[in-house]
C-alpha cells in the first residue's frame, strides 16, 4: 500500500519540473492525478514555458504507474477556468484530497516592461496560489474527509535576499514572501476541517526554470549544474552543490502531503542545501 492509495492529488504546473515529478511521484505511491497546466508562454517571462505536448507525457507517465489521470490546459490566473477544471477532475476521480499548488515562474524578460514584469510574477505565483487554493478548498470541506495542501514557495520567500529592484526580480520576492502567508492563513482556516496547510521553500532547482539561456547568461553563461564555481553570494548554496535536484523538493512535498506528517501544518519547510543559514 503507498502512501497516498486512492487518493486525488490536483498539481498545478504539472507540465514538466517540479510539478510532474510531484505528479509522478505521487502516482507511483498510489494517487489519481488532476494535472493542470497553461501549456503556452508568456510575453514577460525570459524562458519558454510547459507546451500541450509536455503536459500529454505528465498524463502519459502518470497512467504508466496505473493510476488515472485528468490533464487540462489552465492558467492559475483564471480562477473562474481553474474553478472550472478543479471541479471537472474532482467529479471524474471522485474529488480532492492533496493540492499542490505548484505553478510558478521564475526569470523575466530583461525588455519586459517592469510595472508588467512586477505584476506578472505576482499574478502567477501569489494570486494563482489562492486561486488554486480557493477551488480545491471547498471541494475538500464539502467532502468531509480531511486532506493536505502544499504550496510552493521560494527560498526567497524567506530571506530579504533576491530583489535587486527590478519589476521581475522584486515581484518574485515579494509574491515568494506572500505564498508564506497565504500558507500560513490557510492553515489557520482549515485545521478545523482536518485540512493541513504547508509550503515548501527551494534554493534553485535543476529544472527549466533555471536552466535556460537567459538565466544562465545572467550568470556569465557558465554551467548552473557545476558544483564550482557557484553562482552568485545571493544564490548561493551552504553545502556544495549549485542546484537541488527536483526528486529532493518532490521528496519534501510528498512526506508533507502523506500521513506521516499528519500533525504538521503551518510549516515553510526549506529545500535549499543550507542557502538560508549563509
Amino acid at each position: 500500500m503507498g502512501r497516498f492509495t486512492d487518493k486525488i492529488v490536483l498539481v498545478t504546473g504539472a507540465g514538466r519540473g517540479q510539478g510532474r515529478s510531484h505528479a509522478v511521484r505521487l502516482a507511483g505511491e498510489g494517487a489519481d492525478v488532476i494535472a493542470l497546466d497553461i501549456c503556452h508562454d508568456i510575453d514577460s517571462v525570459a524562458y519558454d514555458l510547459a507546451t500541450p505536448a509536455d503536459l500529454a507525457e505528465t498524463a502519459r507517465l502518470v497512467a504508466e504507474q496505473g493510476r488515472r489521470v485528468v490533464a487540462a490546459e489552465v492558467d492559475v490566473r483564471d480562477a473562474d477556468a481553474l474553478v472550472r477544471a478543479v471541479a471537472d477532475g474532482a467529479r471524474r476521480l471522485g474529488g480532492v484530497d492533496v493540492v499542490l499548488a505548484n505553478a510558478g515562474i521564475g526569470y523575466m524578460d530583461a525588455a519586459a516592461d517592469p510595472r508588467r514584469a512586477f505584476r506578472d510574477q505576482l499574478d502567477v505565483n501569489l494570486v494563482g496560489v489562492w486561486n488554486t487554493v480557493q477551488a480545491a478548498a471547498p471541494l475538500m470541506i464539502e467532502q468531509g474527509r480531511g486532506g493536505a495542501i502544499v504550496l510552493t514557495s521560494s527560498a526567497f520567500g524567506l530571506t530579504g535576499r533576491g530583489g535587486d529592484g527590478t519589476g521581475g526580480a522584486d515581484g518574485y520576492v515579494a509574491s515568494k514572501h506572500g505564498v508564506v502567508g497565504l500558507m500560513r492563513t490557510f492553515a489557520t482556516w482549515l485545521a478545523p476541517h482536518g485540512i493541513r496547510v504547508n509550503c515548501v521553500n527551494p534554493s534553485g532547482v535543476a529544472t527549466r526554470m533555471v536552466l535556460n539561456p537567459a538565466v544562465e547568461a545572467l550568470f556569465g553563461g557558465g554551467d548552473l549544474t557545476e558544483l564550482n564555481p557557484k553562482p552568485t553570494d545571493d544564490v548561493a548554496n551552504l553545502l556544495d552543490v549549485a542546484l537541488v535536484d527536483v526528486e529532493d523538493v518532490t521528496a519534501a512535498v510528498a512526506f508533507l502531503a502523506s500521513a506521516e506528517a499528519r500533525y504538521v501544518t503551518g510549516v515553510a519547510l526549506p529545500v535549499d542545501a543550507g542557502m538560508l543559514v549563509r
